[in-house]
């Protein structure tokens, strides 16, 4: 066999073979009582964007798209997933300290105004997820007046 035949081959069968190695979903429905919702009074216009443009990466619950099946693929969304909870995990919000509350609440603000999240790899794919320019506005808008709240906290 000629050695670009036999790489090929090779090749073919490590793609096949990683389809069979196992895979952690990162879907887990239930709250444990400490995500946002039981941390602040999110208004139910927020609460839908939230879902829709980042609780797949910043949550315990990711809706998996049809090609997360497919390895490598699904290793690159898991590592996204990873950083994105490690950042930010809204499930977790009731765990932060207020003063990590009150800089997550910020820094999603400054993301979202900044135009860094959600992130454009995501929304390439994720039609949905890109938010207009009203949603900028109220996400912006709710992230600092909920800071700005927990600051006055003694």
């Amino acid at each position: 066999m000629r050695p670009i035949k036999l790489g090929l081959l090779l090749g073919f069968i490590v793609v096949v073979g990683i389809q069979f190695l196992p895979q952690q979903r990162n879907e887990n429905n239930e709250s444990a009582g400490h995500d946002l919702y039981r941390t602040l009074p999110v208004p139910e216009r927020i609460g839908i964007i939230l879902k829709r443009s980042c609780y797949d990466c910043h949550s315990n619950s990711t809706r998996y798209p049809w090609y997360a099946k497919v390895q490598p693929i699904r290793w690159w969304l898991d590592g996204h997933i990873r950083d994105g909870k490690k950042e930010l995990n809204f499930d977790e919000f009731g765990n932060y300290s207020r003063r990590r509350r009150q800089s997550k609440l910020g820094a999603v603000a400054n993301s979202v105004e900044d135009g860094t999240m959600p992130l454009s790899t995501y929304t390439l794919i994720h039609q949905s997820a890109k938010l207009s320019d009203t949603e900028k506005q109220l996400i912006i808008s709710w992230m600092r007046n909920n800071k700005d709240s927990l600051s006055r906290i003694k």
